[in-house]
């Protein structure tokens, strides 16, 4: 605890924007996200018509579907990465803008934060979507392996948190954070402990952070299974290996990116203003338990 307090007052001292007294501009009242009320409809209810939405890690794979489906709502998106991509995220004639940030490092998420405040006067929803391992077996990873995937995985969605809890805490509708987590927080991972370990942290940060920050700023989570991406390939094989691995899930199939983006735009949204602290499970139906696999084979063989 010590540590953490020192670090913080390290920070500040450094001039950290974390409790940085902003100035917002003038902006057009939004649904809050906190209160729901009688919007006409449920469809009107999902609209973030002019909100202000940051997707970090949002353009490509599941984030970039998570931007997608926020324009469609009719948001104002933001996306960020270490890496300009070849080109913006953009759909039905809409595009995402780009600011270059790695999440890890406390400077450059100060200066992310505060050129979309100066841009766009205020953040409404962030999506802590930056995330990833490669696979590592855990008895020879180095500690500093560990280390770089918690940070990323664990400690960065902290750090862009708290940023954004910062102006969101200082404006009248408050805001709506989203955690992208994983499954691999919920069961065994092995070849990717240290992610899963962290996933785990980020469903319980989750919850912590739900807590200290209502009742302005609600915070939830997805725990997100199997996604068919442009690099779903690389982690299942071929199309007969995706089949067979989509046939593991009871719906029968991976999750598309702007599914999962669906799920993130609810929990922005004014129709989940009454929720907060939760971890909504997108992993369709899960993972068959493999007893029953086996079960059956014994079955077969005895008939």
């Amino acid at each position: 605890m010590g540590f953490v307090i020192q670090m913080v007052a390290d920070k500040a001292e450094e001039g950290s924007r974390i409790g940085h007294t902003w100035t917002f501009r003038q902006r057009s009242q939004r649904p809050s996200g906190r209160e729901y009320r009688d919007h006409g409809s449920v469809r009107h209810a999902l609209a973030l018509d002019g909100a202000v939405v940051l997707v970090t890690g949002g353009v490509r794979g599941v984030g970039a579907g998570i931007t997608r489906a926020f324009l469609r709502a009719g948001a104002v998106v933001v996306t960020c990465a270490r890496h300009e991509p070849e080109r913006l995220v953009e759909v039905d004639g809409m595009t995402a803008s780009f600011l270059p940030c790695d999440v890890r490092e406390p400077e450059q998420v100060s200066r992310l934060i505060g050129d979309i405040v100066c841009e766009h006067g205020g953040i409404d929803v962030l999506v802590n979507n930056v995330g990833g391992a490669p696979f590592a077996a855990a008895a020879t990873a180095s500690p500093r392996f560990h280390d770089k995937i918690v940070g990323l995985n664990l400690l960065a969605p902290l750090l862009v948190a708290q940023h954004a809890n910062d102006v969101m805490q200082r404006l009248s509708a408050g805001g709506a954070i989203v955690n992208v987590s994983s499954v691999s927080g919920t069961r065994p991972s092995p070849g990717t402990a240290a992610y899963g370990a962290a996933k785990a942290g980020l469903d319980n940060l989750t919850a912590s952070l739900a807590v200290e920050w209502a009742p302005k700023v609600r915070v939830n989570a997805l725990d997100v299974g199997m996604v068919r991406t442009e690099q779903a390939e690389m982690h299942y094989g071929d199309a007969a290996g995706l089949a067979a691995v989509g046939a593991t899930v009871p719906l029968g199939r991976l999750a598309e990116p702007e599914e999962v983006g669906a799920c993130a735009v609810f929990l922005a949204s004014p129709l989940a203003s009454y929720v907060s602290g939760a971890t909504l499970a997108v992993h369709g139906g899960g993972e068959r338990p493999a007893f029953l696999a086996a079960a059956n084979q014994s079955r077969e063989k005895e008939q």
